[in-house]
C-alpha cells in the first residue's frame, strides 16, 4: 500500500477547516432557539461537550507533561469569546454578529503579517481580500448599522478579539500536542470559568426546559465544529485559517435558503461566489 502522497495530506486538514467553520455557522440560530440565558448557553455548550473530550484525551494517552498553563489560557479566552458574543447575539441582528464575530479573519491575518512574520505571499492574501469581500457583499444588505445595535455590535467585535487570541494559544499548543489533549484542557477550562459568570449573569434561567437547542450546540459546535477547527489549526498557516473562518457567513446564507427559503440578491450571490473562488484558490 503507497502511503498518501503531500497533496492528500495537505487536503485532510484543509477539509476539516471548511467543514469545522460550516459546523460553527450555526452556532447563533442554537443560542437564539436555547431556552436559557446567553451566558449559560454558553456554559452548557462547553459542560455538555467537556466529559466526551476528556474521555476521547485519555483514551488517546496523553503523556507526561500536560500543557496545563496554555490550555487554561486558551479556555480563558474561549470563555470571554462565548460569553460576550452570546450576549452579543442576542442584542443585535443575527447578520451583524456574524460579520463583526468574523473579523477575527482579518486580526488573525494582521498578526501572522505583523508579529509571526508570515510572508506576504499574494497566493495567499488574494483569496483573503476576495473572501473578506463576499463576506461584506454576503452580510452588507442584511446588517443594519443603528444605535439599537451598537451594544451587540461591539460585543460582537470584542469576541472577534478573544477568539483571535483562543486561536494563536491553540495553534501553539498544537505544534507539541494531540487534537484531543488540547481542545480537552480549553473546554474544561472555559467551562469552569463560565460557570459562575451563567449563574450571576441573568437574562434568562439558567436551567433548559428543552435541553435539543444546547446539545445541538454542544455537539456541533463544539464536539465536531472546535474539533475539526483545532486539528487544523496545527497544520496550516494562520492567513490560510482566517479564509477558512470566512466560510461561516456563507453557510448561514445557504441555511437561510434552505429553512427559511430566503432568495439572495445579485450582490449577495456574487459575495457567495467570491468566497468559493477564495477557497479554491488558497488550495492551489
Amino acid at each position: 500500500m503507497h502511503p498518501p502522497s503531500p497533496e492528500r495530506l495537505a487536503a485532510a486538514p484543509l477539509a476539516a477547516l471548511i467543514l469545522g467553520s460550516s459546523l460553527l455557522a450555526f452556532g447563533p440560530l442554537l443560542v437564539r432557539l436555547a431556552d436559557v440565558a446567553p451566558v449559560a448557553s454558553a456554559f452548557w455548550r462547553m459542560a455538555l461537550a467537556a466529559p466526551v473530550l476528556v474521555a476521547v484525551a485519555l483514551w488517546r494517552r496523553p503523556g507526561p507533561g500536560l500543557p496545563w498553563l496554555p490550555g487554561v489560557a486558551a479556555g480563558a479566552f474561549f470563555a470571554a469569546d462565548l460569553a460576550v458574543w452570546h450576549l452579543g447575539i442576542v442584542r443585535t441582528t443575527t447578520a451583524n454578529a456574524t460579520l463583526f464575530a468574523n473579523t477575527t479573519a482579518f486580526m488573525l491575518a494582521g498578526w501572522s503579517l505583523l508579529v509571526l512574520r508570515e510572508r506576504p505571499e499574494l497566493a495567499r492574501l488574494g483569496p483573503l481580500a476576495l473572501a473578506g469581500l463576499g463576506a461584506l457583499l454576503l452580510l452588507g444588505q442584511s446588517a443594519e448599522v443603528s444605535p439599537a445595535n451598537l451594544l451587540g455590535d461591539l460585543l460582537s467585535l470584542a469576541a472577534a478579539a478573544f477568539y483571535t487570541g483562543y486561536l494563536l494559544v491553540i495553534m501553539r499548543m498544537r505544534g507539541t500536542h494531540s487534537t484531543a489533549t488540547v481542545i480537552a484542557l480549553a473546554t474544561v477550562s472555559a467551562a469552569v470559568l463560565l460557570l459562575p459568570a451563567a449563574l450571576v449573569a441573568g437574562g434568562g434561567s439558567f436551567w433548559p426546559a428543552d435541553w435539543r437547542p444546547v446539545v445541538a450546540l454542544a455537539v456541533s459546535s463544539q464536539l465536531a465544529g472546535q474539533g475539526l477547527m483545532v486539528f487544523a489549526s496545527g497544520r496550516l498557516p494562520a492567513s490560510v485559517l482566517a479564509i477558512g473562518l470566512l466560510i461561516q457567513p456563507l453557510v448561514s446564507a445557504a441555511a437561510g435558503m434552505a429553512v427559511f427559503e430566503e432568495r439572495l440578491s445579485a450582490l449577495e450571490m456574487a459575495g457567495a461566489a467570491l468566497i468559493l473562488i477564495a477557497l479554491i484558490l488558497v488550495r492551489r
